[in-house]
C-alpha cells in the first residue's frame, strides 16, 4: 500500500516469466489436429467464427473434439488446453521465458528450505486466558465447556471466550493449519505433539496453592511436569538431535500470575487459609522467586524462545468493578491494579536477568497491562462500544458477579464488546491484542516482537 510501490518496484524480488501462449501459434501438423484454425462448436462462417454469442444450443458440434484446436470462436478445446498446460509447466525457452513453471516451483521450494520458513512448534503454558480445553478432563469448578461459551466457534470447547484465544489467533498468523491442541485431549499423542501442545488450565497460577477455590487446577509446576512427558514423546519420535533442534526453535508462551493475585492474595481466607497476611510487595516477591525457578526449569528442558506475558490491569475487569463498587466507583479498582503493577515491575526485572543469564536464548516480555489499557481507554477507536462490562452476563452492574453460564444473557453483537465475561476478552478484543503482540513496538513487546522472534533462528 506504500505510495512508492508502483511501476517497476512491484517486480523487485519476483521472478517475471513470459509465456508465449498466443505469440507461438499451433499448427495442425505440429500438434496433429485435423483443424487448427476452425471452431468445433460452430453456427456460421468458414471457420465457425462469425457468431458473437460463442457456442449456443443451435450450434453444430464436431463429433471428435480431440481433433480440433478451438472449441468455439474464442476458446481452445480440452486437448489444446492440456498441451498448453504441459508447455506451461515443462516448455522450453521458446514457450516460456526465462524458466518454466516446474523449474520456478523447484526454486521456490528450495528457497523455502534455505530461508528456514518451516513453522516452529508452539508450546503454551497459562491460565484461562489461553486455555483450550484441558479443564474439560479434570474435576474442577473452573471450566467453560458449556454454552454460551464458544457461541462464535460453533460449539463450547473449553475456551473462556466466545471464539478464539489470543494465541489461537497468533498461531493462525504464524500459518499453523490447526489450533494447538490441549495436552489432556486423548487425540494429543503421536506425531501431533511435534507441532506443539497447549498445557494452559483455567484458574492456574505460579504458586501451587493458587486456585484452591476451584477444587482442582493444573498450576505451573504441573504444566511443566506435563511438558516433561511431551518432551519424552518427542525424543522417542524423532531422536535426541532432531528433538533438540525442534525445541530450540519452538515458541514457548507463558502467561501466569494473574490468578495468584485474584484467586490467592485477594481472597486468602477462601483460597489459602494457612497463608499469613503479608504485604503485596512480599507476596509478589515470593511469586516471582517461584516463577524464576519454573522458567529456569523450562530452559533446562530445551526451551530457547520464550514469550512471557505480564498481568493485565486486574482492577478494570468486570468482576473487580462489581465486587468492589465503592472503591471502583465509575472507574477501576486501583488496589488490584497496584498489585498487578508490582508483579509486572518485578517480572520485567526477572526477564532482563534471564536474558543476561542464558546466552543463546531470548525471553520476550509482553506488556499486557499496557496493551489492555491502550485498548480499553480508547475503545471507540478500535471499534468497540463497551469496554467495562461483560457481553455474557447474569448479575452485577458490569455483569461481573457470575461467570458465563447457560442462563446468562449474551449481547447480540460480540464485536462491539471488549469483555466476553467477568474476566476474559472477546474474540474481537483478542484479535487486537494479538496484533500488538505480533507486531507491536518495544513499548508493548520487549526486546523484540513476536513476528521478529518467529524469524530468529536459534543455534
Amino acid at each position: 500500500m506504500a505510495p512508492t510501490t508502483t511501476g517497476p518496484e512491484i517486480l523487485k524480488g519476483c521472478q517475471l516469466c513470459i509465456w508465449e501462449q498466443w505469440n507461438r501459434q499451433f499448427t495442425g501438423k505440429e500438434i496433429r489436429f485435423d483443424k487448427a484454425y476452425s471452431a468445433c462448436c460452430t453456427l456460421g462462417g468458414k471457420h465457425g467464427g462469425l457468431m458473437p454469442c460463442i457456442c449456443m444450443p443451435l450450434s453444430v458440434v464436431c463429433r471428435d473434439r480431440s481433433n480440433d484446436n478451438n472449441w468455439d470462436p474464442f476458446h481452445p478445446c480440452d486437448t489444446a488446453k492440456i498441451i498448453l498446460a504441459n508447455r506451461l509447466f515443462d516448455g522450453g525457452i521458446d514457450d516460456f521465458w526465462p524458466i518454466n513453471v516446474t523449474t520456478m516451483l523447484a526454486i521456490l521450494t528450495m528457497a523455502g528450505f534455505c530461508m528456514g520458513t518451516e513453522l516452529p512448534a508452539v508450546f503454551v503454558f497459562g491460565d484461562s486466558l489461553l486455555e483450550v480445553g484441558n479443564n474439560n478432563y479434570i474435576a474442577t469448578l473452573s471450566r467453560s465447556d458449556y454454552v454460551p461459551n464458544g457461541i462464535d466457534f460453533g460449539r463450547p470447547t473449553g475456551r473462556f471466550t466466545n471464539n478464539r484465544t489470543i494465541f489461537d489467533i497468533i498461531g493462525q498468523q504464524f500459518g499453523l493449519d490447526d489450533f494447538i491442541p490441549p495436552y489432556l485431549a486423548p487425540t494429543t499423542s503421536g506425531p501431533v505433539v511435534l507441532k506443539g501442545v497447549n498445557y494452559a488450565s483455567g484458574g492456574a497460577g505460579i504458586l501451587n496453592l493458587t486456585g484452591y477455590i476451584f477444587i482442582k487446577t493444573i498450576n505451573m509446576d504441573g504444566q511443566l511436569d506435563n511438558f516433561v512427558n511431551t518432551r519424552q514423546d518427542i525424543l522417542s519420535l524423532i531422536g535426541a538431535s532432531a528433538a533438540q533442534e525442534l525445541l530450540s526453535n519452538a515458541i514457548f508462551t507463558v502467561e501466569m500470575g494473574q490468578n495468584d493475585i485474584l484467586n490467592n492474595y485477594l481472597v486468602p481466607v477462601i483460597s489459602v487459609p494457612e497463608q499469613i497476611v503479608v504485604s503485596p510487595q512480599s507476596f509478589i516477591s515470593a511469586v516471582i522467586k517461584r516463577y524464576r525457578l519454573q522458567l529456569t526449569r523450562l530452559h533446562s528442558l530445551g526451551a530457547r524462545k520464550f514469550i512471557v506475558v505480564n498481568s493485565a490491569p486486574l482492577g478494570c475487569i468486570p468482576y473487580m468493578r462489581d465486587v468492589n463498587p465503592a472503591a471502583a466507583g465509575a472507574g477501576c479498582y486501583e488496589y488490584a491494579n497496584q498489585i498487578a503493577e508490582t508483579f509486572n515491575a518485578q517480572l520485567k526485572s526477572l526477564i532482563s536477568e534471564l536474558n543476561s543469564d542464558f546466552e543463546g536464548s531470548i525471553f520476550l516480555y509482553v506488556d499486557a497491562y499496557k496493551i489492555f489499557s491502550e485498548i480499553t481507554q480508547n475503545y471507540a477507536s478500535y471499534g468497540f462500544e463497551n469496554a467495562d462490562s461483560a457481553c455474557c452476563k447474569l448479575a452485577g452492574n458490569h455483569g461481573g458477579l457470575i461467570p458465563c453460564t447457560p442462563p446468562s444473557n449474551v449481547c447480540p453483537d460480540r464485536t462491539t464488546y471488549f469483555f466476553w465475561d467477568p474476566y476474559h476478552p472477546t474474540d474481537a478484543a483478542n484479535v487486537v491484542i494479538a496484533s500488538y503482540i505480533l507486531d507491536g513496538g518495544t513499548d508493548y513487546v520487549w526486546p523484540i516482537n513476536v513476528r521478529q522472534l518467529l524469524n530468529r533462528q536459534m543455534a
